[in-house]
């Protein structure tokens, strides 16, 4: 990017601005010391004792994932390929998170694990434990990275620091309130983050409508633009998918995205899942994802649309710099689509409001990449360190590593944010991980929880496979092998670790011995007595508008309706 390009990027923000910005981050350390006095144990730190109301971990279960990457990523994707972007919220995190909460949540809550992988180590072996934690582990350095990359890119435009230096003062800041109040101080930042970064994407949305001409001026244009007027429709997506064929666009849609990566990032990532085991009761867990769908049906509306109106109204995106960017080549201005916020909060917001926008931005970033620590230290602390490295001490040491390992998390972060920073759409790199990590999870923990006689080997055994294969298909898609554009390639490979994933799982099954079904009582669904998967309706549970069924009714019902109107 050129010199020039750089300067006509930056930020004019002046001391109203960095005074809001000042008062937010005292608020969010003030937040970590006193969630600080809380934690005196391992429990404390990790889970938050399992004592929070459903409101504040499902507020906390969305702010989660409304981090750096999907912000700053889904702008730069609504900018890229239009409203097709709204099935990464509607047909790709909506039907799962209803899942996890009338399905999943009883076993993870029920059997008191404390992580993912712990659940997989009951269910299978040490190998399949190992396997998922490692890999796990591994997924979450990678995605701090992003939004660690995505943090320090705007302290470099707001205050012109290099790159690296702003990597390092934002990964300090993350660090201070996580190793101080581990996944309280977490999850109340969470919840004052999404509402910062409401407060800063709704005014620039309604701004950003007004300069276009209200929705039909933003139709127009879109229509008018290189991306033409397939960019207004969500279906068939084929933008997005890289297919060239309506059909073939669709089954990727709902078997890759909808289903694949989907249900395997939010039934087993546990970044999400540690937020709804924070909960104070089973109901309170099972209502957690779901009350947090809420808000996720609406986000497209203040994420998407900014980055479409960006990719029509901001000079450095629009014309031919878009049409350069979508032809997959450099733009004449140096912008790429992960710029699409940015500079549409350079072109619409004064001073003082400009300043509720960046603090929002970095309440994003934080909140992704806190969220990434805390599920990280609790993994590697619990499934690594604890069960192969270092057994039978104290809680107060596992509390101590607990800490040194968010520290050392940090800075294994700052190391893959540089990977972030070779994407020119860092939702490619995002999707990508997930084919690799979460899909061939998905299918071994679906298998396992509904089929009695899957084996332990065939438990990890499945799930190398399916990395493998996933990793094969980003191979032969680097190499030019197969041509897929757009997320297409993650959408394949997701498909292909999911499908290999089952095929050898089932095949060792038949090949091994399967556990004793007295070990599998509350880990596989038919073995599970229906009063150990029921939630209390009593006390705090009490009430219709408490009742996880029909919560989840009319979560669907309206994100049917957003389907059909879109």
């Amino acid at each position: 990017m050129s010199v020039l390009a750089e300067a006509d990027l930056r930020l004019d923000a002046n001391a109203v601005d960095y005074v809001l910005l000042g008062l937010y981050f005292v608020l969010v350390l003030g937040i970590g010391y006193l969630a600080r006095r809380q934690v005196s144990t391992s429990l404390d730190f990790f889970l938050s004792g399992r004592s929070l109301p459903a409101w504040v971990t499902g507020l906390a279960f969305i702010a989660a994932n409304l981090g750096a990457i999907e912000v700053m990523g889904m702008s730069a994707n609504g900018a890229q390929y239009g409203m097709p972007t709204a099935h990464y919220f509607w047909i790709g995190a909506i039907p799962a998170m209803l899942f996890l909460g009338i399905v999943m949540m009883p076993f993870y809550y029920g059997s008191k694990v404390r992580s993912v992988p712990e659940f997989m180590l009951r269910r299978f072996s040490q190998p399949a434990h190992l396997v998922n934690a490692i890999s796990f582990a591994t997924a979450q350095i990678l995605i701090a990275g992003i939004n660690l990359y995505l943090l320090a890119s705007v302290v470099n435009l707001l205050l012109g620091w290099p790159i690296w230096v702003s990597v390092i003062v934002a990964a300090a800041i993350v660090l201070a309130y996580t190793a101080l109040g581990g996944l309280s101080a977490a999850i109340f930042n969470e919840v004052l983050q999404f509402f910062v970064i409401v407060a800063a994407l709704l005014p620039l949305t309604i701004v950003g409508l007004y300069k276009v001409g209200g929705w039909q001026g933003l139709v127009d244009k879109v229509s008018a633009g290189p991306g033409g007027a397939e960019q207004l429709d969500s279906w068939p997506g084929n933008q997005l998918t890289g297919f060239g064929n309506d059909l073939l666009s669709v089954l990727g849609l709902v078997f890759g995205l909808g289903f694949v990566l989907s249900f395997g990032y939010w039934t087993t990532n546990f970044v999400e899942v540690q937020r709804a085991m924070a909960a104070r009761s089973m109901s309170a867990a099972r209502r957690t994802p779901i009350i947090g769908a809420f808000p996720k049906m609406l986000i497209p509306l203040i994420v998407i649309i900014p980055g479409m109106i960006a990719g029509v109204s901001v000079a450095e995106l629009a014309g031919e710099n878009k049409a350069a960017l979508l032809a997959g080549g450099e733009a004449p201005s140096g912008a790429t689509f992960n710029n699409a916020l940015l500079l549409l909060m350079r072109d619409l917001l004064p001073n003082g409001m400009l300043g509720i926008a960046i603090a929002g931005l970095l309440a994003s970033f934080m909140a992704g990449m806190a969220a990434n620590l805390s599920s990280f230290n609790t993994v590697f602390t619990y499934d690594i360190w604890q069960d192969y490295l270092v057994r039978d001490r104290p809680d107060g040491y596992y509390l101590g590593v607990g800490r040194v390992v968010t520290a050392g998390a940090t800075v294994l972060a700052i190391g893959t944010a540089f990977i972030a920073a070779s994407y020119t759409n860092l939702m490619d790199y995002l999707q990508q991980l997930f084919s690799f990590f979460n899909a061939p999870l998905f299918a071994t923990f679906i298998l396992g929880m509904f089929w009695r006689r899957m084996t332990p080997t065939a438990g990890w055994l499945g799930l190398v496979s399916g990395i493998t294969s996933a990793v094969v298909v980003f191979g032969l898609t680097q190499s030019g092998v197969i041509d897929l554009p757009g997320q297409g390639s993650a959408f394949v490979g997701a498909g292909a670790a999911f499908v290999v994933d089952v095929v050898v799982s089932v095949a060792v099954s038949y090949a091994t011995t399967p556990k004793p079904e007295a070990e599998l009582v509350g880990l596989v669904y038919s073995l599970t007595p229906k009063a150990d998967r029921r939630h209390t309706t009593t006390g705090a549970d009490a009430g219709w508008y408490r009742n996880p069924g029909l919560l989840a009714g009319i979560v669907l019902v309206v994100t049917i309706a957003l389907n059909l109107v879109f």
